[in-house]
Formats: C-alpha cells, sequence, structure tokens
C-alpha cells in the first residue's frame, strides 16, 4: 500500500472513531431521559412504603373529589390516621381508607397488561376495582371493619 492509500485509510478510521465516540456522548447525556424510566425503578418494598404512606390533605374549600383516573390519588375525604390498607392482585393493586361514609378507593393501579375495567370508588359500604388482562379478571372488593379497610372474599 502506499502512503497516500494508508492516510486515507487511517484519517476515516480516526474519523469514525470520533464520529462513535460523539454519538455515545451524547447518548450518555439524554439517554436516560429518552429510554429510561423517570424516577427510577422501584422496588416492591418501595411501592409498599409509598402505598402505605398517607396523602397530605386537602386545604379547606378544596373540592373532595376529582375526576378519577386509574393510577391518580386525588384528594379523599378525611379519615383517620392508620385507616389507610393496600391491596395486590395478580391483575394490579389498589389502596382503599375507611371514612365517615364507609370505605373509599383512594387509588388503583394495573399490572403490566392489565387493564381497569370496572370499578366502584365509595364512599359506600363496599368499593371494587377489577382488572382485565391476558390471565382473565381479577377484583379486589374491600369493606370496613371496625374502621379498618379489609379484603372482601371472591363471590364466585
Amino acid at each position: 500500500m502506499g502512503r497516500r492509500t494508508f492516510l486515507a485509510v487511517a484519517g476515516w478510521l480516526a474519523t469514525a472513531v470520533v464520529a462513535m465516540l460523539i454519538g455515545v456522548a451524547a447518548i450518555q447525556l439524554v439517554g436516560e431521559s429518552l429510554t429510561g424510566t423517570p424516577g427510577g425503578v422501584r422496588s416492591q418494598e418501595e411501592v409498599a412504603r409509598a402505598l402505605a404512606e398517607p396523602t397530605p390533605a386537602a386545604p379547606p374549600g378544596a373540592a373532595t373529589s376529582a375526576p378519577p383516573s386509574p393510577s391518580g390519588t386525588p384528594p379523599s375525604p378525611s379519615a383517620e390516621p392508620g385507616s389507610r390498607r393496600g391491596f395486590t392482585s395478580p391483575g394490579g393493586s389498589a389502596v382503599a381508607e375507611c371514612v365517615p361514609g364507609g370505605v373509599y378507593l383512594v387509588s388503583w393501579t394495573p399490572q403490566q397488561g392489565y387493564r381497569v375495567d370496572d370499578y366502584d370508588r365509595g364512599p359506600d359500604d363496599d368499593v371494587e376495582v377489577k382488572f382485565v388482562g391476558p390471565s382473565g379478571e381479577y377484583e379486589l372488593s374491600m369493606r370496613c371493619v371496625a374502621g379498618v379497610p379489609v379484603l372482601e372474599p371472591d363471590d364466585d
């Protein structure tokens, strides 16, 4: 090989390496926001701890109900501390609390691949949320016993 060909190949390789390094650096700068989970991935223990924490009380004069969302936690009727519990099923999870009007469905989150088919938020004697997905339907039905939310057995 001649000197000129060698320099051309070496220059091309150097340009390719520099372009690759610039691309890798750019991906590292913005890659987390493009491909990562906002806030990071949480363990089951962290999720359980977050579900067990009480939500801040609504300020006076604020609405006590908001349009429901599958994983939202709108303001709930006032309740005594410690009257809130989380429940899980293969289709999803829900948080309920005992309030003066009965039991209230605070929030619900379907598992991956599942969706919420129906829900009764309350407050009422009992509340429920139904998750539907590839393995079938799963329903969580809760009521209050001695001021504590409990899971009702399946009616099947």
